[in-house]
């Protein structure tokens, strides 16, 4: 049998658990040498699915990411009083929260804890390294760095797809501005072993990112996520009926197009929803670490794509726009949500005793 990940020039293929269907695997050894091969498919993939795996990086390597788990880790295991000491706040898209993010698509709280830093704030709003140790600070410093840097040479590619300069993007993402908006979220989605839960309660609700570019890192056997091509415009909050599941690896990087980047791209480049299931009894309901970075436009930057299709914008009124969207599809959720209890209760009223009779 073949060993694909020994083949350092490669433009393989991800299975998908299940449907027979397969988003874009990358090999970016060699990047220098192979620019302009990764370039090609890095476009083909965003013009597809919208998602694709990079592998065979050179930074952050697998041993950087195995680190940044046992950070993140080390993290969540501090007690809950510690870990509120930093309790999220909107304004600064910074901190610690438990159970607190509601998706349009299921009306419920999502089933995970996680921890948003942004490399800027790190002396404003991170946690005290009285609380976390010096070794947390630097450590994911390290790895926003290193996780940058990748961004940008992806980024860089998909520019001069658009017809945009190289650098382009890295102009558009300087994360230790002021107004930098990019974003690293740790994220544990604690042990369920044991426990059953409601058709509408997820890990992770079904959504799609804000943002340009995600960067998603899973650890082997931490499985979960699941992906739904088909979107067509970054305007549209339709999604299809078919939901694929990725396998989950250490050292591979699970990359989505973000509508930001959709709209920038005049919707040539696919934001598609995923969302994080729920494991059930009998499947694995341990701990699930993942750590995601969210690479944002800064705020003052003007965002259009080379054909117009949309009005321009800036990075920070893009983000405005989709959180009232947001909030307005929770609103409509909610309402749905209202009736359907009252119609449950009407019918169990109704049904409840009473025989119906035909005259």
């Amino acid at each position: 049998m073949i060993d694909l990940n020994s083949i350092p020039i490669s433009f393989q293929a991800v299975s998908l658990l299940k449907m027979s269907i397969e988003i874009p695997r990358i090999s970016l050894h060699d990047f220098d040498a192979r620019r302009e091969e990764i370039k090609s498919q890095l476009h083909a993939a965003a013009v597809g699915a919208g998602f694709f795996v990079l592998c065979n990086q050179a930074s952050p390597a697998v041993a950087d990411i195995e680190k940044a788990f046992e950070t993140s880790k080390h993290f969540f295991e501090l007690p809950t009083e510690v870990k509120q000491k930093l309790p999220f706040q909107k304004l600064l898209n910074c901190g610690y929260e438990y159970k607190a993010q509601v998706r349009p698509s299921t009306g419920t709280k999502d089933l995970k804890e996680s921890l948003q830093l942004q490399l800027h704030k790190k002396d404003i709003y991170w946690p005290r390294p009285d609380d976390v140790g010096a070794e947390f600070v630097e450590s994911i410093e390290q790895f926003i760095e290193q996780t940058q840097s990748l961004s940008m040479k992806v980024l860089g590619c998909l520019a001069e797809c658009l017809g945009f300069d190289s650098d382009f993007f890295s102009r558009a993402h300087m994360i230790k501005e002021k107004d930098a908006q990019s974003t690293l979220r740790l994220l544990h989605y604690p042990d369920v072993t044991g426990q059953n839960f409601a058709e509408n309660e997820w890990r992770a609700g079904a959504h799609t990112d804000f943002d340009c570019l995600t960067l998603l890192f899973q650890r082997t056997g931490d499985h979960g996520l699941e992906v739904c091509p088909g979107r067509d415009a970054h305007t549209d909050f339709a999604m299809g009926d078919t939901w694929y599941t990725v396998e989950a690896k250490t050292g591979d990087i699970v990359v989505n197009i973000g509508d930001m980047l959709m709209s920038w791209s005049d919707d040539k480049f696919k934001s598609n929803f995923h969302r994080v299931r729920t494991p059930k009894v009998g499947e694995n309901q341990s701990s699930r670490y993942t750590i995601a970075w969210f690479n944002q436009a800064n705020e003052n930057v003007v965002i259009q794509g080379p054909e117009k299709k949309y009005a321009p914008t800036t990075g920070k009124q893009y983000i405005v726009d989709a959180m009232k969207k947001n909030f307005a599809l929770l609103q409509e959720s909610a309402a749905s949500s209202w009736c359907c209890y009252i119609l449950r209760a009407l019918r169990r009223h109704f049904s409840d005793g009473t025989e119906t009779r035909s005259e």
